[in-house]
Order: C-alpha cells, then sequence, then structure tokens
C-alpha cells in the first residue's frame, strides 16, 4: 500500500489520466447505448472528449481546463447535448481550480458562480416537467448541491494547504532565527572570554614583569627583597593560571568548574587586595570606600573589579615612574560609583584609549563593554592637571 500511495503522489498525472480514460470510456457505452440516433450520439462525442481532457489535465493546466470545461458546457447547452456521466468532470475541476493555491481567489470565486448557474440554464434548456415550475426550481436547487460542495471541499483544502505552509515558512523562520541567536550568543561568549583572558593576562603579566626587573636590580644587594619578589612573582603567576583555567574550563563545557585548582569569579571585596598587590608592585595607591559596602549582582561586582584591575594596569604601564593613583568606591542606593585616577603622563594615556599603544587599544574598548553589559556609564579621559581619569557608574538594576 504505501509503494501504491508513493507512485499516485509521484504520478498525479498519470493517475488523472486513468480516471478521465475511465470516466469518458463508461460515457460513450452510455451514450452509444441511449436509444438516441447517431446524430444526437456524435453531436455528444465531443463533449465527452474534452471532459475527459479536463479531468486528466486538471493539475497541470488547471487554469485552462477550467476554461475548457465552461466551454463544454456551453457547447452542450447549444448544441442540445443533454447531461452525461462525463460531466463529472465538471465537479472535479471546480474543485480543482477551488484547491489550487497557484490561481487567484477571484477566479476561484467566479467558478463556483459559474458552477451553480450550470444548473438553471440547464433546466432552462431542457426542462424536468414544463407544467410544473416547483419540480423544476426543485431540481435547480438539488443540482446546485454538488457544485457548491466541491467548492467548498476545494476552498477547505486550499486553506489547510497554506495554514501547513505558513506553519512550515514560520518553523524554518524560527529555526534560522534560533540558529542566528546562537551564533550571536558563541560570539557574545567568546568575546567576553577574550575580555577576562585580556584582562588576567595584562593585569598579571605586568605585575609579574615588574616584580622580576625589581628582583634583578637588587638580586646582588639586597637578597631578601629580590627573594620576596620572586615569590610575589611565583604567586600572581599561579593566581594567573588559576584564573586562565576557570575561564578555559567555562569556554569548554559552558559550566563554571569546582576544583581547588580554580578561583572564583572576581568581586569588589578583592578589589582591596587588588590594590595592594599592585601596591606590592611599587605603585602608590589611595584606596577609599564610602557608604555601606553589601552584595551586588556578580555582573556588577566582576564589572568593578576588571575596571578598577584595567585602570591600574594601564597606569603602571603608561603613566610613568613616579606616578601615583587612586581608587574610590561609592555605594549609592542604587548603584556602585568608581573614581580610578592618576597623576601619570596622560599623553600616554590618550595613545592608549585612541588604540595609539597596546594594540589598538582593547583595555579601553573592553572596560566600554563591560560597562554597558550592566547598563552603566564610563567616562574615560585626561585630567586637567594631568594624568588620567575613570568614572563609571555601575546601577543595580540594568535599564
Amino acid at each position: 500500500m504505501q509503494r501504491l500511495y508513493d507512485f499516485l503522489r509521484r504520478h498525479p498525472t498519470g493517475v488523472d489520466t486513468f480516471w478521465a480514460v475511465l470516466l469518458s470510456g463508461i460515457a460513450m457505452l452510455v451514450v452509444a447505448d441511449s436509444g438516441a440516433d447517431t446524430a444526437a450520439k456524435l453531436i455528444a462525442a465531443p463533449s465527452v472528449i474534452a471532459m475527459g481532457v479536463v479531468v486528466a489535465l486538471r493539475r497541470k493546466w488547471t487554469r485552462q481546463m477550467f476554461w475548457l470545461a465552461v466551454g463544454t458546457g456551453a457547447y452542450q447547452l447549444l448544441a442540445g447535448v443533454e447531461s452525461h456521466i462525463a460531466d463529472f468532470g465538471m465537479l472535479v475541476v471546480l474543485y480543482t481550480v477551488a484547491a489550487s493555491a497557484e490561481l487567484p481567489r477571484p477566479l476561484s470565486r467566479a467558478a463556483l458562480g459559474l458552477g451553480l448557474a450550470a444548473s438553471p440554464l440547464y433546466a432552462l434548456r431542457f426542462p424536468v416537467d414544463k407544467g410544473n415550475s416547483a419540480s423544476n426550481v426543485m431540481f435547480v436547487l438539488f443540482a446546485m448541491v454538488p457544485f457548491a460542495l466541491a467548492w467548498v471541499l476545494g476552498d477547505s483544502l486550499r486553506t489547510r494547504r497554506a495554514y501547513y505552509a505558513q506553519l512550515v515558512e514560520r518553523n524554518q523562520r524560527l529555526e534560522k532565527e534560533r540558529e542566528a541567536q546562537a551564533k550571536v550568543a558563541v560570539a557574545a561568549e567568546r568575546a567576553r572570554i577574550a575580555r577576562e583572558l585580556h584582562d588576567v593576562v595584562a593585569h598579571n603579566v605586568s605585575v609579574m614583569v615588574v616584580q622580576a626587573d625589581g628582583a634583578a636590580y637588587v638580586m646582588d644587594v639586597a637578597p631578601e627583597q629580590a627573594k620576596e619578589a620572586l615569590q610575589t612573582i611565583s604567586g600572581t603567576g599561579r593566581q594567573a593560571l588559576a584564573e586562565m583555567r576557570r575561564l578555559l574550563g567555562v569556554l569548554r563545557t559552558g559550566e563554571p568548574q569546582e576544583s581547588e585548582d580554580y578561583v572564583p569569579q572576581p568581586d569588589v571585596e578583592q578589589i582591596e587586595v587588588l590594590v595592594e598587590q599592585v601596591r606590592a608592585a611599587g605603585l602608590t595607591v589611595d584606596f577609599e570606600v564610602e557608604g555601606t559596602p553589601r552584595k551586588l549582582p556578580s555582573g556588577v561586582e566582576l564589572t568593578a573589579y576588571r575596571i578598577v584591575q584595567e585602570a591600574l594596569t594601564n597606569t603602571r604601564k603608561h603613566g610613568g615612574p613616579d606616578a601615583r593613583a587612586s581608587v574610590r568606591l561609592v555605594y549609592f542606593d542604587d548603584g556602585l560609583g568608581l573614581l580610578v585616577e592618576d597623576d601619570g603622563r596622560g599623553a600616554a594615556h590618550e595613545l592608549y584609549e585612541d588604540g595609539g599603544a597596546d594594540g589598538a587599544g582593547h583595555g579601553m574598548i573592553g572596560m566600554r563593554e563591560r560597562v554597558g553589559m550592566v547598563g552603566g556609564t564610563l567616562d574615560a579621559g585626561p585630567r586637567p592637571g594631568g594624568g588620567f581619569r575613570i568614572s563609571a557608574l555601575l546601577p543595580l538594576k540594568k535599564s
């Protein structure tokens, strides 16, 4: 049965041709066996053949076959050919026109009108009972029902097909949108990982370089200071590796890794530890907290930590040997304020912000992206008296 169904679906015109030949053959036998004279039989033959062609080619050339059926009906009325079994093709082609999505709706409605008009025209040409108009009216009404049913069935099928096509199109569109959203999410996650890696590597490596230079300078005259510098380098390196393991673990699995080799995500409380680390590297930093410290959303805390980290890294790299910095945290009722300033060489900072230093200025770009993701604002630029200032406001709720 499945093979037969597949064959019928692949060869619709062949199936229609089979039914057309069968219908025309039966109609020819009925006409030939009727009591009409030979001339009447010859006159009826073209209409039988025409309706067979209509049924055979109704799907391939629907519009043309519909007009051929209309012409055949007109021929029967003019030539006086009474209705025969091949006229069933009129119902078939009316159903096909109504079900075809390729034909316009006005043509489908016109087909319905012509189909309904066929019954009264036939009754006028071939009255059922010349002396009883009521019988003729009943005949007309009864004969109109098959045409109406054929059109309703075809139009319902057309509506269902259109609805199904709409569902398929919607599913395809949603699938494409999901794919696009997935690609955007992957790109955003990669950008986030890139920002995290940049912050981790830029800060920790710069600390290690400063400590290594200091250790090399005092190696012979102050071995204990050199030892402390090397210990700082070792600790900073371990911290950097731990943070990179955490980030790469998220990148591989999409979930944070629970292990002693991984460090937790930085937060506001660790900013003081960061400041101490920078002080140990030789940069003078003043740290101040205003307001009542409290737990903030993880995204806000990470953003605050990374901004301070990047700002101090910039000061150490571009502010000059005698630069001083200050970090100020302000807890508001609806957000967290950050102010990081230094008195270093502002020109170098401007180059850094504009992308002239440190490889296209990814640090400042990363800051702005982080602040934008939590719905905050960032203001960065040279100070009036020299140096550089970074000011950020991070709201508790993204606007």
